[in-house]
C-alpha cells in the first residue's frame, strides 16, 4: 500500500513537474521576442529610469516646498552669490548681479502699477539682461510675452494683441517695426522703450529707471507667487493659424529645468553655449533653466554665427552646445580648421538633425554624446534620445507596458485629420515601424499637465477624449512618427498647415492671409516642399491665375515686406484651379509631392532670387537648387 501511495505521489510529482515545465517553456517561446528585445535595451532603460526617478523625487519635493522659479533662483543666490551665470561678448554676470537687475525691474514696474496676472510683451535680441527683465517681472507676478524679433506687421501685432498685454517693452533697434503697428494695438497699452532711441509715444525709458532705481530686495508689499501662476507666454504656431501663447507655469518651467539638469547630469563646472534665439523654447529655457536652477554658468551669443560656433566655444572653455538641424549643416559648411577638435564640448543638445548629418558633424568635431529631444513648446509629450542612437529622437522603455509610458502613438487619418477610433470608440494604437500621431496623456501632475494657450478654443483643439478608455485625455502633437521594435522613436512628418524652415516652425495660414491681399484675393495655398536633402520644407505658393492677372514683382516685395525672411516662400506655381474637397478643404498632398520639379508639373514655376525677385525655373536652375549649387 505504501509503495502504491509512493508511486502515486511520484507520478503526480512528475505531472506537476512536466506542466511547470511546459508553462515556462511556452512561456519562454511565447515571449521570446520580447525577452531578447528586454536583455537589448536593458542598460538604456535602466539608465533612463534611474534619472526619471531622480527627476520625479526632486520634483515632488520641490512642489512640496512650493518652490517656483523666483525661489529656486534666489537659492542660487544664497549659496554661490559670485559664480558667473551668463558669459555676454566682453563682459559677464553674477548670480547676484542678476539678482539685483531683476530686482530693480520687480521696482520699476510696481511703482508703474502692475500686478499679478497683467502681461507684458518683450521684444528683444539674445543679452543677459533678456533672461534678467522677464525674471524681474516674475518677481511681482506679472507674465512676459516673448515676441520673435523676426515678426512684423499683422503677426507682431497679433501676438501683442492675443495676450491682452498692458506693457510693451521694446529694444530701440524695433521702433519703426511697433510703430507700424501702433494704431492696430490697444490705446491704453504702455511702451516701454529699451536701449537708446526715442519713441514717441513711449511711457518711460527703461535705462533712465534702471539708473536711479535701488536693486535690493524687494518688499512686504510684493505678492505671493505660487507654482502654478504663469510665468511667462512662449508664442508656437502650433499646426494651425497664426502664432499661439502658449502658457509657461513656474510648475513646468521647474520640470524642464530639473529634466535638463538630471537627464543629461549637468555638472556645476558646465558652461552652455546658447545661440539660439531667446524667443523661442531651444534658446530661452534649454540653456536658461539650468542657470537658474542649477547654477550652470551660459554662454549668450546675439546671434548664430555659423563660422564663430567653435572658436566661441573654445574661447569661452564651453562643454555643452545647442543646436538645430539646420545649425549642424550650416556649422559643417564652414571650412576645415584646427578648431574641429581644440575644443571642450563634451555634449550637444537639440533637436531636428538628420542621421547622416549627425555622423559628419561627429566624425569631425569629435563630440562624445549627443542628446536628440523631441517635443514642443505647450506640449506634454516630450521625451528624448540619449544613447546616440542615429534618427531616434527618444524611446520608450521597454520594461513599461505601452499603457503605462505616458507617450503614444496611434493611428489617424490625414484626410479627416482624426484619430482612427475601433468599434468601441476607442483610439488604436500603432504597432512597430507603423506611422502614427504622437499623443502625450493628460493627467494633473507636473509631468503630464497640459496648460494650453491662452485661447481656450485653441487650448481645446489640442485636446482628444476618451482615448483608449472613456474619460481619458491626451495632447495632440499633431506630428506623425513610428517608434521601431525596439522602442526607439522617429520623426517623419507633420500635419496641419505647419511646416519647419530655418529652424522656425511656419504658419501656412499666416502666409496665405499676406499673400491674398497682394494678389487680390484670387484662390491659393500655400505649402511646404522637400528641397534636395536640406532640413525641413521651404514655402511654396500655388495660385489660381487662368488670365495671368498676378504681379509676380508686387508679390515678391509685398513677402519682404510683411514677412520675416525664414517665412517666405521661395517658390511659385501658377494653375488653372485649385482643387477642394466636398467640404470645401484645399487638396495639398499633390502639389506637396509634385513640389517645383520642373521635369513633372507643366504648370509655370517660379523661384524667388533673393535680387531678381520670381524668375521661371528651368531644368538647369532646378538641377542648381536641388544640388546645393544655388543656395536657399
Amino acid at each position: 500500500m505504501d509503495l502504491i501511495q509512493t508511486t502515486s505521489n511520484g507520478l503526480r510529482a512528475i505531472h506537476l513537474n512536466s506542466a511547470v515545465i511546459i508553462t515556462v517553456v511556452s512561456f519562454v517561446l511565447y515571449y521570446r521576442k520580447n525577452i531578447r528585445i528586454i536583455i537589448k535595451t536593458l542598460p538604456r532603460d535602466l539608465k533612463f529610469l534611474s534619472r526619471a526617478i531622480c527627476i520625479f523625487v526632486n520634483v515632488v519635493k520641490m512642489m512640496l516646498n512650493r518652490d517656483t522659479l523666483i525661489t529656486l533662483f534666489e537659492n542660487i543666490v544664497k549659496k554661490n552669490p559670485d559664480k558667473i551665470i551668463y558669459y555676454f561678448q566682453d563682459t559677464s554676470w553674477t548670480a547676484k548681479e542678476l539678482n539685483l537687475y531683476s530686482n530693480k525691474i520687480a521696482r520699476i514696474f510696481q511703482k508703474r502699477g502692475y500686478k499679478k496676472g497683467d502681461v507684458v510683451a518683450f521684444l528683444c535680441y539674445n543679452r543677459p539682461e533678456y533672461v534678467g527683465i522677464w525674471l524681474g517681472l516674475g518677481k511681482i507676478g506679472v507674465i512676459t510675452a516673448l515676441i520673435n524679433t523676426n515678426l512684423k506687421s499683422q503677426s507682431l501685432s497679433h501676438c501683442v494683441n492675443v495676450a491682452k498685454c498692458k506693457g510693451f517693452i521694446f529694444l530701440s533697434d524695433f521702433i519703426k517695426e511697433v510703430n507700424d503697428i501702433r494704431e492696430s494695438l490697444s490705446p491704453e497699452i504702455e511702451y516701454i522703450v529699451y536701449g537708446s532711441g526715442e519713441f514717441e509715444n513711449a511711457a518711460f525709458k527703461l535705462d533712465e529707471l534702471l539708473q536711479i532705481t535701488e536693486g535690493d530686495v524687494l518688499g512686504p508689499d510684493s505678492p505671493v507667487i505660487k507654482p502654478r501662476d504663469k510665468m511667462l507666454y512662449i508664442y508656437t504656431s502650433g499646426t494651425t493659424g497664426l502664432p499661439k501663447a502658449a502658457i509657461m507655469s513656474h510648475q513646468k518651467l521647474i520640470f524642464i529645468g530639473i529634466g535638463l539638469l538630471k537627464m543629461f547630469s549637468l555638472k556645476s563646472d558646465d558652461i552652455i553655449y546658447n545661440s539660439l534665439p531667446m524667443y523661442h523654447t531651444s534658446g530661452g529655457l534649454l540653456s536658461i533653466l539650468p542657470s537658474l536652477i542649477g547654477g550652470i554658468s551660459v554662454v549668450i551669443r546675439v546671434k548664430f554665427s555659423a563660422s564663430n560656433y567653435f572658436p566661441d566655444c573654445i574661447k569661452y572653455k564651453c562643454t555643452i552646445g545647442q543646436y538645430i538641424g539646420e545649425m549642424c549643416r550650416y556649422i559643417l559648411a564652414v571650412p576645415t580648421s584646427k578648431d574641429n577638435s581644440n575644443h571642450c564640448v563634451r555634449m550637444f543638445m537639440g533637436n531636428g538633425v538628420k542621421p547622416d548629418v549627425w555622423k559628419l558633424f561627429n566624425e569631425r568635431f569629435k563630440i562624445p554624446v549627443l542628446y536628440e529631444l523631441y517635443g514642443s513648446t505647450e506640449g506634454n509629450s516630450n521625451i528624448v534620445n540619449f544613447d546616440n542612437t542615429p534618427g531616434a529622437v527618444g524611446f520608450k522603455p521597454s520594461l513599461i507596458p505601452a499603457s503605462l509610458f505616458p507617450i503614444s502613438i496611434i493611428k489617424y487619418d490625414e484626410k479627416t485629420d482624426t484619430p482612427i477610433r475601433n468599434k468601441e470608440g476607442f483610439c488604436i494604437r500603432c504597432r512597430p515601424n507603423e506611422s502614427g500621431m504622437c499623443i502625450g496623456s493628460i493627467k494633473n501632475d507636473p509631468i503630464r499637465r497640459f496648460d494650453g494657450y491662452v485661447d481656450k478654443n485653441d487650448t481645446n483643439k489640442k485636446i482628444i477624449y476618451n482615448v483608449f478608455k472613456k474619460g481619458d485625455l491626451a495632447f495632440l502633437s499633431g506630428d506623425i512618427l513610428y517608434m521601431d521594435e525596439l522602442g526607439y522613436f522617429y520623426f517623419k512628418d507633420r500635419t496641419g498647415d505647419t511646416f519647419r524652415w530655418k529652424g522656425e516652425n511656419v504658419s501656412t495660414i499666416e502666409i496665405e492671409m499676406v499673400v491674398q491681399k497682394l494678389i487680390n484675393f484670387k484662390d491659393c495655398t500655400v505649402y511646404g516642399v522637400q528641397v534636395g536633402n536640406l532640413e525641413g520644407r521651404a514655402g511654396m505658393i500655388a495660385i489660381a491665375d487662368t488670365n495671368n492677372e498676378v504681379d509676380l514683382d508686387i508679390l515678391a516685395k509685398g513677402l519682404d515686406k510683411n514677412l520675416p525672411s525664414f517665412a517666405r516662400p521661395l517658390f511659385v506655381r501658377i494653375l488653372p484651379e485649385i482643387k477642394i474637397t466636398g467640404t470645401y478643404k484645399i487638396v495639398k498632398t499633390e502639389l506637396k509631392k509634385e513640389g517645383f520639379n520642373v521635369n513633372i508639373v507643366n504648370d509655370k514655376l517660379y523661384f524667388k532670387d533673393p535680387v531678381k525677385g520670381f524668375i521661371p525655373i528651368t531644368k538647369g536652375l532646378y538641377n542648381d537648387i536641388i544640388n546645393g549649387v544655388i543656395k536657399v
